[in-house]
C-alpha cells in the first residue's frame, strides 16, 4: 500500500497538469463558459443549471470561432479570430508554466524561460487544434 500512494500523486499531479494545459489552450470557451455560468448560478440557477449553461456557453463560444473561420472568406478577418482565440491562450500558457516554475526553481531567469516555453508551446497547440477543426477552405 505504501509503493501505491507515490504512484497515486505521480498521476494526479500528471492529471492536474494536463488538465490544466488543455483548459489553457481553449482559454476563451473556457473563461466564457466560466463567467456565464458563474453569472447563472448567483442569479439563482443552481449548481446544475450553473454548469449547464457555463456548458453551453463554452460550446457556444466556440462554435462561433469555428464558424467564423469556416465561413470568412477574408484572409484579415481569418487572422484576426485565430488571434482571438490564440492570443488568450497563449497568456494562459504562460501564467501556467510560470506558476509551476516558481513551484519548481528559484531562478527568476529560469522560470521566465521556462514560462516562455509553455507558452511558446500552448499557443502552438491552440492554434493547431482550433485551425485543425476548422473546414480547410473558405465555404462558397
Amino acid at each position: 500500500m505504501i509503493a501505491l500512494g507515490p504512484l497515486l500523486i505521480f498521476l494526479a499531479i500528471g492529471f492536474f497538469a494536463w488538465l490544466l494545459f488543455t483548459l489553457a489552450v481553449f482559454a476563451v470557451p473556457v473563461f466564457a463558459g466560466v463567467t456565464i455560468g458563474l453569472r447563472a448560478f448567483h442569479t439563482g440557477a443552481g449548481a446544475l443549471g450553473g454548469i449547464a449553461v457555463a456548458f453551453a456557453a463554452g460550446a457556444v463560444t466556440f462554435g462561433i470561432g469555428q464558424l467564423a473561420l469556416a465561413l470568412v472568406t477574408w484572409a484579415w478577418l481569418r487572422l484576426l479570430t485565430i488571434i482571438l482565440y490564440v492570443a488568450p491562450a497563449t497568456v494562459a500558457g504562460y501564467s501556467a508554466t510560470h506558476g509551476i516554475a516558481q513551484m519548481a526553481m528559484s531562478s527568476p531567469t529560469w522560470q521566465t524561460v521556462f514560462a516562455i516555453a509553455g507558452a511558446v508551446a500552448v499557443s502552438i497547440t491552440a492554434l493547431a487544434r482550433f485551425t485543425g477543426m476548422a473546414a480547410d477552405g473558405p465555404a462558397r
